[in-house]
């Protein structure tokens, strides 16, 4: 069997025997350099530890630190001002019991003259339950119960018109009757981890207008920045509230 590469006879001979002149030709040089990889997948390889690397690092920071760093992403939602003497005390609607409690004290601090509260949407089958003649109370009825028992005449009570299906309906609510009455300043009373929307819904909508938005969380409500990981019902309340501030950043914001 004759070779493929190297040195060639000067001659071949045909089947007759005769000879015949080798035809001039170059032949590849071979090499001793082994055959080397495709350098993609060993480029690759670098960029797979420095992820991993940077994963773990951030796994045992988040680890070792991450009682600071929740209590943060709790704080941040949580906006307090100040209080001083306003037109109206806006009591959000939703977790009625403790921002109702609130709103009331309010008033008997003397801050504002009168409360203002909105309905909620009624839940599905309430329409129902009212051909059946069966009476249950919506949540505005719950907040004017708890105003009223909390020394809060009926005629310092300022009632929404039409149900609020978001706390920017109730801030565009609150232009309209700014407008009407001439207000020019507000407390809104809310659950401390709903405070920093809330904040953002009402400077949102009420950007145009000369007037002052002050924000009063509920001490009623058991939310604290310090330890509200503990508690799952307010893990889910975060965990929500974050993503409505991101779906407000982009809606309005950007």
């Amino acid at each position: 069997m004759g070779r493929l590469y190297g040195p060639q006879p000067e001659e071949n001979r045909d089947r007759s025997g005769h000879g015949t002149e080798a035809p001039d030709r170059e032949w590849p040089e071979l090499s001793n350099s082994p055959i080397e990889p495709d350098s993609g997948a060993s480029n690759r390889k670098p960029v797979l530890r420095w992820i991993l690397f940077i994963a773990f690092v951030f796994l045992m920071v988040l680890t070792a630190y991450h009682e600071p760093i929740l209590e943060r992403l709790g704080g941040y939602l949580v906006v307090s001002h100040e209080l001083e003497d306003s037109d109206l005390i806006v009591c959000l609607s939703g977790r009625v019991i403790e921002r109702g409690l609130a709103a009331a004290d309010v008033y008997r601090e003397g801050f504002a003259p009168n409360v203002f509260i909105a309905p909620e949407v009624p839940p599905d089958g309430y329409e129902a339950l009212a051909r059946h003649g069966i009476e249950v109370p919506v949540s505005i009825d719950i907040i004017r119960r708890i105003l009223m028992k909390m020394e809060v005449p009926e005629s310092a009570v300022i009632e929404g018109g039409i149900p609020a299906g978001s706390t920017m309906a109730e801030a565009m609510m609150i232009k309209a009757l700014a407008r009407e009455k001439g207000y020019t300043s507000f407390i809104v009373v809310t659950s401390p981890p709903h405070a920093r929307r809330a904040w953002w819904a009402f400077r949102n909508v009420l950007d145009e207008e000369d007037v002052v938005v002050r924000m009063h969380p509920t001490s009623y409500s058991g939310f604290r920045a310090e330890d509200w990981w503990k508690k799952r019902r307010y893990v889910r309340e975060v965990i929500l509230e974050y993503q409505k501030l991101a779906y407000y950043a982009l809606k309005y914001y950007l």
